[in-house]
This record gives C-alpha cells, structure tokens and sequence, in this order.
C-alpha cells in the first residue's frame, strides 16, 4: 500500500525529498555542497543566524542548561519562558500572552479549546493546514468561506445559529502572499457577535512595523479578538504563541491540550526569541529594508513582464499552469544557483515558485533572481 501510494506520487510528479542545508540559515545556503541564494526561506528579516540572537542563547544555555525536562505545568519552563510571554503581550499589545512549541501547535491546541461542541467555525478556504487540523479536531460545527470573501463569510455568520462563533483567517497567506481584509472581517465578527482568530505567523515582523496586521490595520486589539505567531519567521528563532485576553490564556493553560501535555520550549529557543523582538523593535530599519527589496524585486519582475501583485508582503507567487513547469522552472533556478522552490499539489491547487524575500538580500542578489527567473518562464 504504501509502495504504491510512493510509485503513484513520483509518476505524478508529486514525491517529496529532502535536502537539508549544510550551513547556517542566510541569504546564502548550502546545498548539497554547492552555494545557494536562498529565496526559499520563511527568515524574512535575516534573524536566524543573528550575532545577538546566538549570543543571547548561548548565555541563555550556560545559566540553564539545553532540555526543558518537563512541560509547563510540571516545572518545564523557567522565568525567561515567562518573561517571553510577557514581552509577546506588550509586542502584540495585549493583556496575556501563551508560548507554544510551535505555529502548528498552537493551531492545533488552540482553535479545538475555544470552539466547542456547541460552536461554529468560520474558516477561510485557503488557510494553513495547521488551521484545517484544528478545525477537524473541534467538536464544533464547520463552514468553509470563499477565500477572502466577506459577503460570503456575512451570509454563513448570518444564517448560523450556534452560541459561539470563531472566525479564523491567515492574515498574511503563506502561499499566496496576500493580505486578507482584517478590518473587515472584525466588523463582522462585532456584528455577529464572534470571536476573531488571527494567524499572524507571516504577518508579525513584516507588516504593520512589525507589529503584525492588527497594527497594519490600525485595529487596537480587545477582548474579542485572538492573536497566533510564531518565533520561526521574521522573529528567527522557534515556537509558537497565542495574544489574547488573560481570560482566554488562562483558559488555554488549562484547556489546550498541545499545551499542556507538551515538554516546555528549550530555553537557549525561548532567549533568542525574546532578543528577537528587542531586536525588531530596536532596529526598525531592518523592516524598512525588507519592505525596500519586496517593493525592488515587484517592480523589476513587473518590468520584465511577469505578473505580481501589490502586496507588502514577503511572499511572492510565481504562477504557472502545470506540476511539470513548476519543476522545471525551480530546478533552471536551482542550475542558475537560486533556491526557489516548486510548490504543488496538494500544498495549492494551482503549482506556482515560491519566492520569499529576506532584508539580507542585496540588490544584485534581487537582480540576478529575476534575470533567471524570466528566463526560466520564457523557456517553459
């Protein structure tokens, strides 16, 4: 059964490999023993191998050692895990603030506690998998909204019935890279009485000074709406967290199970993340560079005749019609010396490049991105 399902995946062009870097993470890698520029990294502000990050986790390491040994509740966690929670909430500007192992578990455990059996989901249709996950793992009812569309979103709030409600939306999508109507979507949350569930993980670092969408958007957060990011972006490092009131993080304390039967965060993880927002907030030309070459590398793409969009994001999609272009173009890339990977099936539906912008990139590199690039497209 599984051979088969295998044979079937590489006679689609859909087997997946793995081909780990033998370097730090940059804006070069190395793969396979050859240098690579990398545009294929979620690292947008070029945090993850940061001098002061490593620092702060190497003294981080020495004072408390590597493996947490426990979870939360059982003494896992030290006072930086703590003061990490602490400087999440004043960063996303709310009362509380809950650290995860990841954006993934947070998702999972997070969405299952705050709608119950007797709830609904709202979710947009082309949220992350970690979202579907938690959806699935819900007891509660389930509806599925056209991508980004509010009307639709307005008809099924409207028509459903159910004592809790939680909308639940990628603000920036991860593989589209486009920014859904925040402000929008929390009028109607206010209008049909719902709870907002925000995955912020492409968000927070890149838009809204780095604050996130809410600040994008210029919505002030309250009781209403709950925060998810993740350390392993922009911020660099590991982990996952939830904003939110401080009844809501009690509440996940003791209802999240990802949470609570988890071994807590390695503290050297929990010290670079905390450097990683001092960083951001103390360096805010690095989000201006970054904003800089998105807006750089658009424009020269747009000059050579390839479509993008105009979002502020990161995230740039390179469309094309079939699985077998989307390979071809990633692996003349990757023959040019780019790392640009081939997003397909079932990740999207339709199989596009991937390209991910970092601050680290310099102008050449951008150039010599979009020189391959239009040359790979034309000879598809």
């Amino acid at each position: 059964m599984f051979t088969k399902h295998l044979q079937h995946l590489k006679r689609s062009d859909l087997l997946r490999t793995i081909a780990d870097r033998g370097s730090p993470q940059g804006r070069t890698v190395w793969i396979n023993e050859t240098p690579m520029l990398n545009f294929a990294s979620n690292d947008y502000l070029g945090l993850a191998s940061n001098t002061e990050l490593i620092e702060e986790a190497k003294r981080a390491m020495d004072k408390y050692g590597i493996g947490a040994g426990a979870s939360r509740l059982l003494s896992g966690g030290c006072i930086l895990h703590l003061e990490l929670e602490r400087r999440v909430a004043a960063f996303k500007d709310t009362p509380a603030a809950l650290v995860f192992n990841s954006g993934y578990s947070a998702n999972l455990s997070a969405i299952p506690s705050l709608a119950t059996k007797d709830g609904a989901i709202f979710s947009d249709e082309l949220n992350h998998a970690s979202i579907i996950d938690g959806c699935r793992l819900s007891g509660a009812e389930k509806f599925v909204y056209q991508h980004k569309n509010l009307t639709h979103l307005s008809e099924l709030l409207q028509a459903a019935d159910n004592p809790i409600k939680l909308v639940v939306t990628e603000s920036v999508f991860s593989m589209d890279g486009d920014i859904t109507d925040i402000r929008g979507i929390y009028e109607l949350c206010k209008t049909h009485n719902a709870l907002l569930y925000i995955d912020d993980a492409h968000a927070t670092g890149v838009i809204g000074n780095g604050k996130g969408s809410l600040a994008h958007f210029n919505i002030r957060p309250d009781d209403t709406i709950v925060q998810m990011g993740t350390f392993s972006k922009a911020l660099g490092s590991v982990g996952g967290f939830i904003a939110a009131s401080k009844t809501i993080i009690d509440y996940l304390i003791n209802c999240a199970r990802g949470f609570i039967y988890s071994t807590a965060l390695p503290v050297p993880a929990v010290a670079a993340s905390l450097a990683a927002i001092n960083y951001v907030e103390d360096h805010p030309e690095i989000i201006r560079r970054l904003c800089y070459n998105i807006s750089n590398c658009k424009r020269l793409l747009l000059s050579k005749g390839v479509k993008v969009s105009d979002e502020e994001t990161a995230i740039i999609p390179i469309y094309v019609d079939t699985v077998k272009d989307a390979l071809r173009v990633s692996e003349h890339m990757s023959a040019s010396g780019i790392l640009a990977p081939a997003i397909r099936p079932p990740t999207v539906k339709q199989p596009r490049i991937r390209i991910s912008i970092s601050a680290l990139h310099t102008e050449e590199d951008i150039e010599l991105l979009t020189v391959y690039l239009f040359e790979a497209l034309r000879c598809q």
